[in-house]
């Protein structure tokens, strides 16, 4: 709700712009009315609908340039111009901006309709391609924080998703080579791939190589993602079951870094490294999944490298470990928020690429799942 208010008051004309068109024809009334008709003010009254322009409707500049004509009839008349080019000038310059004003504030109004109905179409884009993941899933309590690098815009190359299936709550986060929309296409398809893939395939192994050939059928050149697939484990506390895991299959992405119960903070980095997605093609193997224990009170933040790249002033990478005891609030937007707030301080700027972060914690007060909880709900 706090993000919406700033694009509307972002958006919503100033006052100052709404004033000018009087304040300008009040300043030439007084200069013509103090100094005499010899100044030749008169024919600037026609600023007024000018600026009239800028803001508000096709009624405002109508109104404000019929005050405009008004004024000026009365200033020719005061000081016997309307018998003289002089006077004749001023009033068709008036009328002829007036008109001017007009036809422009139609076509912006126009303008905007359209930009409104081309955002609401994004949005709805926004909703199939980065849908809001859930708050909890299986044993997870989740948050996510997705900045565009590009203007206004609220999609890019980053994706992520949550979904729980037979199998174990499943995650993937990445990052598309590129930017626009040739980026947010391909986005779509890995998670186009990654949703249908993750209920279907029984090992995380399976799910990366349906997403390989996805791309292969889609990518050009030497396009490619990078991601990290992950999948949670039992679930369960250690009274109930096995103790609770976490696999990670990372094709070339920035490794998640998991925060444990005591403060400690350690990058995941895979045993062997391997090629991003679409890449397959160059005959190299693919990742090999490693398990990692998530215990109760344990957390795990993935992220782009619009995260661990950003650089400051002085040219310094983000210490996204060291800023790791930003994530202990209890709330977990709240606490992906405050590492959002603090990665934008260190920029001091608007982001040079997408960063998006995805926080999962293990639920410690969750109960002894029963056969078939971790099936899709």
């Amino acid at each position: 709700m706090k993000g919406l208010v700033s694009v509307v008051a972002a958006h919503r004309p100033s006052r100052v712009l709404k004033a000018i068109p009087y304040a300008v024809m009040v300043v030439v009334a007084v200069v013509d009315l103090t100094a005499g008709a010899g100044v030749g003010f008169l024919p600037l009254m026609s600023l007024g609908p000018a600026f009239a322009g800028l803001v508000g409707g096709w009624r405002r500049t109508a109104w404000i340039g019929s005050l405009a004509l008004v004024l000026t009839v009365a200033l020719g008349v005061y000081d016997d111009l309307l018998a003289h080019r002089r006077g004749l000038t001023a009033l068709v310059s008036v009328a002829g901006v007036t008109v001017a004003g007009l036809v422009a504030a139609v076509m912006r109004q126009q303008r905007e309709e359209e930009l409104a109905s081309v955002r609401s179409i994004a949005e709805a884009a926004q909703r199939v391609l980065l849908r809001p993941v859930p708050l909890a899933a299986g044993s997870l309590r989740v948050a996510v924080s997705y900045t565009s690098a590009v203007a206004d815009a609220r999609i890019g190359g980053d994706l992520y998703e949550v979904v729980a299936t037979p199998y174990g709550v499943r995650t993937i986060v990445g990052d598309v080579q590129g930017k626009g929309l040739e980026a947010v296409e391909t986005a779509a398809v890995v998670l186009g791939a990654f949703r249908e893939a993750a209920y279907d395939e029984p090992t995380l192994t399976a799910v990366g190589e349906r997403l390989e050939h996805a791309l292969e059928r889609h990518l050009t050149a030497e396009k490619f993602v990078t991601a990290v697939l992950a999948e949670s484990g039992p679930g369960a506390d250690p009274g109930c079951g096995p103790e609770p895991s976490m696999t990670l299959l990372n094709y070339g992405h920035p490794a998640p870094l998991v925060v444990r119960r005591d403060g400690t903070a350690a990058f995941l980095a895979p045993p062997e490294r391997a090629l991003p997605l679409g890449l397959a093609l160059h005959g190299t193997k693919g990742p090999h999944p490693h398990t990692v224990d998530f215990a109760a009170g344990d957390q795990m933040l993935f992220y782009t490298d619009g995260v661990s790249e950003a650089r400051d002033a002085e040219d310094r990478f983000y210490p996204l470990e060291q800023r790791a005891a930003l994530l202990r609030d209890p709330d977990p937007e709240a606490a992906v928020e405050a590492l959002r707030q603090d990665l934008v301080a260190h920029t001091q700027g608007p982001p040079h690429d997408d960063a998006a972060m995805l926080l999962v914690r293990y639920r410690s007060d969750e109960p002894c799942p029963s056969p078939g909880a971790d099936a899709v709900r």
